[in-house]
C-alpha cells in the first residue's frame, strides 16, 4: 500500500509517560528558583484562559511552567531524558508496531501536543519520517509562556495537521491510520480508515468499542 502514512500521538501511546512533565521536573532540579515561578505563570495562565472561555482541558495546557526557559536548552534536556529515561518508556509492543509500518513501507509521522524540542527529540529517537510538535516554527531565544504563533497540535488542532501532511504527501486518508490513548485524540483517529485505540479507558473506550476500532495495551511492565 503506496502512499500510506501512520500518524501517532505519543504520550500514553508510544511512551508510557509524559514527556513534558518529565522535561519540566528535570528543568526545576536544574533551575529550582523556576518551581514558584512556573507554578505562578502556569497558574495566570489557566485564569486568563478560562476568563477567555477555553475549555478547562486547554486552559491547564498553557506553556507558562516553561516561561523564560531558553529553546537551546530544552533541546539539549530533552535529548539528554530521551537517551536516559524516556527511550526506556516505549513499549516493546509500540516498537513491534512501528517496524510493522516499516515492513509495509508506510511513513511514520509523530503527532504530539507535548513541546517542540521533545517532539523532535522522541521522533528522532524512533525513527520517525515527519514530527509535528507545540511549538513556533523556528525555536530561538526565551519562551514567553504564551502559544500565540505556535503550531499547536492538540485535541481539534491535530486534525488540520493531519489533513495538510496527508495532502501535501499525497496520501489518502482513508488508507492511512491513526494511533491515540485519549478521547482528545478521537478527533484525528476518525478521519483515518483505520484508528487504533491505545490503553483506552473510560469515555475513550467506549468510544473505540461502539465504532469497531482496533484495541492495544501497550504498558511497561
Amino acid at each position: 500500500m503506496a502512499g500510506v502514512a501512520a500518524y501517532f500521538d505519543l504520550d500514553g501511546t508510544l511512551l508510557d509517560a509524559s514527556s513534558e512533565k518529565t522535561l519540566t521536573a528535570l528543568v526545576a532540579k536544574r533551575r529550582p528558583w523556576r518551581i514558584p515561578w512556573g507554578t505562578a505563570m502556569w497558574t495566570l495562565g489557566l485564569v486568563s484562559n478560562l476568563l477567555r472561555f477555553r475549555s478547562f482541558y486547554d486552559a491547564a495546557r498553557n506553556r507558562g511552567h516553561l516561561s523564560l526557559c531558553n529553546w537551546k536548552y530544552l533541546d539539549s534536556y530533552s535529548k539528554e531524558l530521551v537517551e536516559e529515561k524516556l527511550g526506556k518508556m516505549i513499549p516493546i509492543e509500540a516498537l513491534e508496531r512501528l517496524e510493522w509500518h516499516r515492513e509495509q513501507g508506510h511513513r511514520l509521522i509523530l503527532v504530539t501536543a507535548t513541546v517542540k524540542p521533545m517532539a523532535l527529540a522522541m521522533g528522532e529517537y524512533l525513527g520517525m519520517d515527519a514530527v509535528y510538535g507545540c511549538g513556533p516554527k523556528k525555536m530561538k531565544g526565551i519562551l514567553s509562556g504564551s502559544e500565540i504563533g505556535w503550531d499547536v497540535p492538540r485535541r481539534k488542532g491535530k486534525v488540520p495537521i493531519v489533513q495538510k501532511d496527508a495532502k501535501e504527501n499525497e496520501h489518502n486518508l482513508s488508507d492511512c491510520w491513526g494511533y491515540g490513548n485519549t478521547f482528545a485524540d478521537s478527533y484525528f483517529m476518525s478521519i483515518v480508515g483505520n484508528p487504533v485505540a491505545v490503553n483506552a479507558k473510560g469515555k475513550f473506550k467506549r468510544l473505540a468499542e461502539s465504532k469497531g476500532w482496533l484495541q492495544f495495551t501497550w504498558l511497561i511492565e
